[in-house]
């Protein structure tokens, strides 16, 4: 079985109510991703079609879906309908109804859920409401502002429900998420600070996946790979359709030597979520990996997807330049190791010593392949070695 869920719409009179139908299409997304045998396409790549006139059959078929659910909510003061299988309710009692909605579509659907052993996300409603809040404040572009109102937003949900394990992994998830992106200046204090709340968590409620996950960005940051490998590894288990815990495996796939393991990952993660707003990075990295095991023509292929997805991204313009130049397109490999210099924030494209000195390149196998392609290819495209 295949599906997408759309972006429910929200007809009450209040725009300000969108976040709490994206929080229903969220859990239910999430809820479908539990069960055995259901391939879910990714909450990223449906909300781009938020706000748009579709045609349900085009969508099927642009995603290579069975089925394509949409649904609307329509809210006003404390009462609620919902209509994918139409569902009204009382919202004085906010969690309860999110649940039934969720489940009861689910199971409209077919589907056995198994809701019973994943963690609700709080048992007070105002809490909930800043959590459905923060979430939809995910959805927004990487900044320093994005990320500052989904960490405000979680911890009012916590000042509430200092309990709740969907406020505690939200909230370090996007303390990680914000380190990953270069945009903290306090990153040893955001990683301590997510590491404590995810333990929490995971204490709570062990059959989560986004605190495993979360776990797994953290180890990562830590460079202590092999344990990150095991939580993405344990967050699929959970919600085998998370495309971000197959974007992180793959890249600790590729970090630990286990190489032939990173494009089916990638693969899978494309399947799920082909209109994922940063795709360009997993392009970038299946063409890192056809570099590496000296396949220059695919590196090149995928590496130009790559940059026309992500033009300012200065590690596409680096392996670019590499791949150009071993395939003898000196002119062209000059010319990216050019803009890779001038789009980058610092000085890590002056030299190879400089470049391997902050940069992370796995173990003794994988660096051994980054000397004989990546670094053998800058060099040739003009990188001194000091």
């Amino acid at each position: 079985m295949s599906i997408v869920v759309l972006p429910f719409a929200n007809l009450s009179n209040d725009r300000d109510q969108q976040y709490f139908a994206d929080g229903i299409t969220e859990d239910l997304t999430t809820d479908l991703s539990h069960l055995s045998g259901v391939l879910v396409i990714s909450r990223n790549t449906a909300f781009t079609y938020q706000g748009k006139r579709v045609d349900t059959k085009q969508i099927g078929r642009e995603l290579r879906v069975r089925f394509v659910l949409e649904g609307s909510v329509r809210r006003s003061g404390n009462k609620l309908r919902v209509n994918a299988e139409r569902f009204d309710g009382d919202t004085c009692d906010l969690l309860a109804l999110q649940d039934e909605i969720t489940n009861r579509i689910a199971n409209a659907l077919g589907a056995e859920l198994i809701a019973a052993e994943v963690a609700r996300p709080t048992e007070n409603p105002d809490a909930l409401d800043y959590i459905l809040r923060g979430r939809a404040a995910s959805l927004k572009p990487d900044s320093r502002d994005a990320y500052a109102e989904i960490i405000s937003w979680c911890e009012r949900a916590l000042a509430l429900d200092p309990q709740s394990v969907d406020a505690m992994s939200l909230l370090a998830h996007a303390l990680m998420r914000r380190v990953d992106a270069n945009m903290t200046d306090a990153a040893a204090a955001d990683i301590a600070r997510a590491n404590e709340l995810v333990d929490r968590a995971m204490a709570a409620s062990p059959r989560s996946g986004l605190p495993h996950h979360v776990k797994g960005l953290v180890l990562k940051q830590q460079q202590r790979l092999e344990e990150a490998t095991l939580e993405f590894e344990t967050s699929l288990s959970v919600n085998h359709n998370s495309v971000w815990s197959l974007h992180h495996l793959a890249l600790c796939k590729l970090l630990t030597g286990s190489i032939e393991e990173v494009i089916p990952l990638y693969q899978q993660a494309i399947r799920l979520s082909p209109r994922e707003p940063r795709i360009g990075w997993w392009y970038r990295t299946i063409g890192a990996v056809h570099l590496l095991r000296s396949r220059i023509d695919e590196a090149i292929v995928w590496l130009e997807k790559a940059r026309s997805d992500i033009p300012a991204a200065t590690p596409v313009r680096s392996w670019l330049a590499s791949a150009y130049a071993l395939k003898g397109e000196t002119e062209r490999a000059a010319a990216e190791l050019a803009q890779a210099r001038k789009l980058s924030g610092d000085d890590r494209y002056s030299s190879l010593s400089r470049l391997k000195a902050v940069g992370l390149f796995g173990g003794p196998k994988t660096r051994a392949l980054y000397e004989a392609t990546y670094f053998a290819g800058l060099h040739q495209a003009g990188m001194p070695e000091e």
